[in-house]
């Protein structure tokens, strides 16, 4: 008999979903960075518009599964996902895309495991060296010089990492997430809005193309992503759901370097090595 949380084998079908969901959330980062990084779009008016459309994705979606009742959600759950989607626009004002997702996905996992460490579990050898490389190659990736990410923007990105952290952990005894995410992307548009209202006294602009980014950010790489995820997710032991997430940086630095022109730098790719190398430790080393 097989152990609980043993390796899977995966089949094409939940191989191929699985490489469309990571695919849309490194579709995140890339479309933002269009609207942002080319001045398309201010970063209230990218949030407003990428959480209005996954709202209307999302209920969309909901309703064709002829799933009784009202939406589900916490308000808590929506300040975080707003925290995350607000500071993940401002961020990616100055940050290239590759650099943001690391950052994202380092800050995810790290609180995701200190949030382990305060319920009081307790890390392996091989986990506890797993974090500090990771903490190490994020320590190097900030440290000043000609290419280090602009400190704002990367703090910026940290925090939007540790509120999808804290929005992850929140939700995950949640018996069905579909109508729970929808819940919380409508919960969380009015402040979308408001943070619109404010950014509009000080020169809020659009054009067709940053608008296009965000309808599509919203509606594809977030309310479809999510349904995609959501949908393999049961088919995956926690084990494999944690690793191939792992592929989200590696997907947008590679949509970055073709589709925005964006260079690797040997201290951007040293810190990957090390941040994701030492996620994975940490991955490999739960029981």
């Amino acid at each position: 008999m097989r152990a609980p949380g043993a390796s899977r084998r995966l089949d094409a079908r939940v191989l191929v979903l699985t490489s469309a969901a990571m695919a849309a959330f490194a579709a995140n980062s890339l479309l933002c960075r269009l609207a942002l990084g080319r001045g398309d779009m201010d970063p209230a008016s990218f949030t407003l518009v990428r959480l209005g459309a996954a709202v209307l994705t999302l209920c969309a979606i909901v309703a064709l599964r002829r799933t009784t009742g009202p939406l589900r959600g916490t308000w808590r759950g929506a300040v975080a996902l707003f925290a995350y989607a607000a500071a993940f626009s401002w961020a990616y004002v100055a940050l290239p895309a590759s650099t943001g997702a690391l950052l994202l996905f380092g800050a995810v996992q790290g609180t995701m495991v200190m949030a382990g460490r305060l319920r009081g579990e307790r890390l392996a050898r091989m986990q506890w060296t797993g974090f500090l490389v990771a903490l190490g190659g994020l320590i190097v990736l900030l440290l000043p010089g000609v290419s280090a990410p602009p400190i704002p923007g990367a703090l910026l990105m940290l925090a939007a990492g540790v509120a999808w952290g804290v929005y992850s952990l929140m939700g995950r005894d949640a018996v069905d997430p579909l109508p729970e995410t929808a819940g919380n992307f409508l919960r969380a548009f009015p402040m979308a809005v408001a943070a619109f209202a404010l950014a509009a006294m000080t020169g809020a602009h659009q054009t067709m193309d940053g608008l296009l980014y965000a309808v599509l950010s919203g509606a594809v790489a977030s309310g479809v992503g999510y349904t995609i995820w959501y949908a393999v997710l049961p088919a995956l032991s926690s084990v494999q759901a944690a690793s191939v997430q792992l592929s989200v940086p590696v997907l947008t630095a590679l949509a970055g370097t073709l589709a925005l022109g964006e260079s690797l730098s040997l201290r951007l790719t040293g810190s990957s090595v090390a941040i994701l190398g030492g996620i994975a430790l940490v991955i490999r080393g739960r029981r």
